[in-house]
C-alpha cells in the first residue's frame, strides 16, 4: 500500500495544469488543497455512503465549502469513514466520521433542468447536484462516492442530474497576530476556480456555460452574495431576516429601528465593499442515470461541447 501523508499536499496558488488526471481537490474550513492520485490509499472497506439529515449536511457544507452557503436541498448523501489515518473535523453520523457530502438541490428556475433533460419532470426526475464536498480523504475517493450518491438519487426516482463548475477563483483576507504581537493581513486563496475536473474524470457530458450574469462580489471574503437574498431584504419578503443576519455576520452594520430596508442595504453593501463583476457563466455538466441503455436513450436538450481546460478556461483572480 502506498505511503499516506497526514494532510493533503498543499499546492501553489495556481491550480495544477491537469487536475482531472493528476490531482484530487480537498477542502478544510473553506480552504482547498490537493492530493496527487499517486498517493492512492483509498480503501472502500473503511467507507460507507448513506443519506444524512439536512441539518448535518448544512453544517458540514457551510463549514467546509468555500462558498459558505447551502442550496435549497431535496436530499443529501454523506460519505462516512472509519479510516483513523486522517484527521477528522468533528462531524459524526452513526458513530462514523462525516468526510464528504453530496447535496441534490432544486434550482430556482425549472429551466435549469428542463433545458438539459426536456423529457424529465424537473425536481422529481431531474435535479441539480448543488454541492459536492470532500475533506481529508485519500485520493480517488471522489468517483467512488459520486457513483454511489447517484445510485441513491436513482433509487429516489431521479434519472438526470445537472451540475455546474465555477471558474472564478476566490480569495479572502486573513488577519493574523504573530507571536511578537504584530498584526498582519494576508490574502488566502480559498478556491482556484473550477472546470469540473471530477465530472470530466467520470465522463460527464459537457454542455457549455450557463447564462452570463453580474455578481455581487465581496472581495475580502471571496464570497458572492445571492441577488435573490438581497431582493428579499429590499422587498422584506420571507427570509429577509436571515439575509440581514448574514450580511451583519459579514461585517455590515445592524439595521437601525425604523430604517428603510433599501437604504440600509445600500449602506451595508458599501460597508462591505461589495463590487459588481461580470461572470461569463459556469461550466454545465449533465449526468444521465441508470443502465447504459437508459443513459444512451435519454435525450439531452443542449449541444455537447469539449471539456474546458484549467490552463485556458479559469478566470483571472
Amino acid at each position: 500500500m502506498p505511503t499516506l501523508n497526514a494532510r493533503p499536499v498543499l499546492m501553489p496558488a495556481e491550480p495544477p495544469s491537469s487536475p482531472a488526471s493528476d490531482y484530487c481537490q480537498r477542502w478544510s474550513r473553506g480552504a482547498h488543497s490537493w492530493r496527487h492520485i499517486s498517493e492512492g490509499g483509498f480503501d472502500p472497506r473503511l467507507y460507507q455512503v448513506a443519506p444524512i439529515t439536512e441539518a448535518a449536511a448544512r453544517a458540514f457544507v457551510i463549514d467546509e465549502h468555500y462558498a459558505a452557503s447551502f442550496p435549497a436541498a431535496r436530499f443529501s448523501i454523506g460519505l462516512l469513514s472509519r479510516d483513523d489515518r486522517f484527521p477528522i473535523n468533528g462531524a459524526m453520523v452513526d458513530e462514523m466520521a462525516l468526510v464528504g457530502v453530496a447535496t441534490f438541490s432544486t434550482p430556482m428556475s425549472r429551466g435549469v433542468l428542463s433545458s438539459v433533460f426536456g423529457t424529465l419532470e424537473p425536481y422529481e426526475q431531474s435535479i441539480e447536484l448543488g454541492r459536492f464536498v470532500l475533506t481529508d480523504t485519500p485520493a480517488n475517493a471522489e468517483s467512488w462516492f459520486l457513483a454511489r450518491a447517484f445510485r441513491h438519487a436513482y433509487d429516489r426516482g431521479i434519472r438526470g442530474v445537472v451540475s455546474f463548475a465555477d471558474p472564478l477563483p476566490r480569495r479572502r483576507q486573513i488577519t493574523e497576530t504573530l507571536d511578537n504581537g504584530t498584526t498582519i493581513e494576508r490574502i488566502e486563496q480559498t478556491s482556484p476556480g473550477h472546470i469540473g475536473g471530477i465530472y470530466q474524470s467520470v465522463n460527464a457530458i459537457a454542455l457549455g456555460r450557463s447564462t452570463a450574469r453580474t455578481l455581487n462580489y465581496l472581495p475580502r471574503r471571496g464570497l458572492v452574495l445571492s441577488e435573490r437574498s438581497l431582493s428579499k431584504v429590499r422587498g422584506q419578503e420571507r427570509g429577509a431576516d436571515a439575509a440581514e443576519r448574514h450580511l451583519v455576520s459579514l461585517g455590515a452594520p445592524i439595521r437601525r429601528a425604523g430604517q428603510d430596508p433599501r437604504a440600509w442595504l445600500r449602506e451595508a453593501l458599501a460597508a462591505l465593499d461589495v463590487t459588481k463583476i461580470r461572470h461569463p457563466g459556469n461550466f454545465r455538466y449533465a449526468f444521465p442515470l441508470g443502465s447504459s441503455s437508459q443513459r444512451r436513450r435519454l435525450p439531452i436538450g443542449l449541444p455537447r461541447t469539449a471539456y474546458p481546460k484549467a490552463a485556458t478556461d479559469i478566470l483571472p483572480g
